[in-house]
């Protein structure tokens, strides 16, 4: 089974994420933690990724499909979930026809939707008990910060949700629920 997580930053992905990898065997493809592996494999994918990253670029959409693509070439153990990816409309048909080139297909997009005040309260709390607990601080953990992250969100990534939709392939949950709601919610969908 694969899926598509879809919803601003912070509203639970990685949590659920995690829980799918425990409860299923699916394999998360976050394409962040896959770029810093990348980096440091020495493979002729990694030495591009690292040769862009280390002049300050931005990673093309053709790298991080080849990453996608060496990961669905490996072991598929009860699927995989993509989380951060895609990002764009381009990304999002380039993903498609890399699962169809593949024989795989697309199982789930789930969207948390989620209510922006409540996710910049809950950053900033977040920091708040972080900073309180003497526990480091993530720089981009504040009001500001947040906001801009929502709006780039906004402006590049919530396309997906009508792409998607049309397809029927979108199914939207309450982000907001506790997490284990959630979690029942995501379990539901998948059957």
């Amino acid at each position: 089974m694969n899926i598509i997580l879809l919803g601003p930053p912070g509203a639970g992905k990685g949590t659920q994420a995690a829980k799918l990898v425990d409860g299923r065997d699916m394999i998360q493809l976050s394409t962040g933690d896959m770029l810093r592996a990348a980096r440091t494999s020495g493979t002729e994918m990694g030495q591009k990724v690292a040769a862009v990253m280390d002049a300050g670029g931005l990673v093309t959409d053709e790298i991080v499909i080849g990453l996608i693509r060496e990961k669905l070439e490996g072991d598929k153990k009860g699927g995989f979930i993509f989380d951060g990816f895609p990002r764009t409309l381009p990304q999002a048909d380039a993903l498609g026809d890399l699962l169809a080139e593949k024989g795989e297909t697309l199982d789930a997009v789930i969207e948390m939707q989620v209510d922006d005040e409540t996710l910049v309260k809950r950053v900033v709390n977040r920091a708040k008990e972080a900073a309180a607990a003497g526990q480091p601080v993530r720089a981009d953990d504040n009001e500001d910060s947040m906001r801009f992250r929502l709006m780039e969100y906004y402006k590049k990534t919530a396309p997906l949700i009508g792409y998607y939709y049309a397809k029927g392939d979108l199914t939207s949950i309450d982000g907001l629920a506790p997490i284990d709601e959630v979690s029942a919610s995501i379990d539901k969908i998948l059957g």
